[in-house]
């Protein structure tokens, strides 16, 4: 893994970490689509190479999955 690949994957993790913290008053839906998003947009991310529209992709793709596993 590069020195690219590692920074977007920190800040990735930050910001997923960061996200369920302040997620308190969420509904368990809500909760699962930011966390599916997070996890969507690192794996974007990882598997494109740190790609801007990878990590863009997997956040969608990640939060639409986390939504519809929240119903």
């Amino acid at each position: 893994m590069n020195t690219t690949n590692k920074y977007v994957t920190n800040v990735m993790m930050t910001f997923v970490l960061l996200s369920v913290v302040g997620c308190s008053s969420m509904s368990a839906r809500d909760k699962n689509t930011a966390i599916g998003a997070g996890v969507g947009g690192i794996a974007g991310a990882v598997l494109t190479g740190g790609s801007a529209l990878g990590t863009v992709g997997g956040a969608a793709v990640g939060g639409v999955i986390g939504n519809q596993i929240g119903k």
